[in-house]
């Protein structure tokens, strides 16, 4: 019980210097956002290639020394195929995200800084998910 409480510990405390990150960065800000999609500012293309880069060398490092998750576990990376599914799926992503200046990860960073309007767009992408496995089974895989 109480390694539970402990481990659900890390990861609150994880997850809110991410969400501080998130604040700090301006990534939560509808503005940087619509500024990025009419292609008005770097910014946002800046912290999105920095992140992609870090992914890069972190999946390079665990690849090239075997590296185990904190619980000793191998990590197991399985290569993906292509589908037409993955392009219909990040065209409404990015619209989503463009309409309403919040992708998945910085809503609760967004909500937390007192935009409480994000809940309707908490909401629209759990209900998003939702439909998405009612329908999973007759969408293009």
């Amino acid at each position: 019980m109480m390694k539970t409480i402990m481990n659900n510990f890390k990861y609150l405390v994880v997850g809110v210097l991410f969400g501080v990150v998130f604040v700090k960065s301006e990534v939560i800000s509808w503005f940087r956002i619509q500024e990025m999609f009419r292609l008005q500012s770097f910014h946002m293309y800046g912290i999105i290639g920095s992140a992609v880069i870090v992914g890069m060398i972190s999946v390079w490092l665990i690849k090239k020394f075997n590296i185990k998750t904190i619980y000793g576990e191998k990590i197991e990376l399985h290569p993906k195929t292509f589908n037409k599914g993955q392009i219909y799926g990040s065209l409404i992503f990015g619209f989503g995200w463009a309409i309403t200046g919040a992708c998945p990860g910085p809503l609760f960073a967004q909500i937390g800084t007192g935009a409480t309007v994000i809940v309707v767009t908490l909401l629209s992408a759990i209900a998003g998910t939702w439909v998405y496995g009612l329908l999973r089974e007759r969408l293009p895989h």
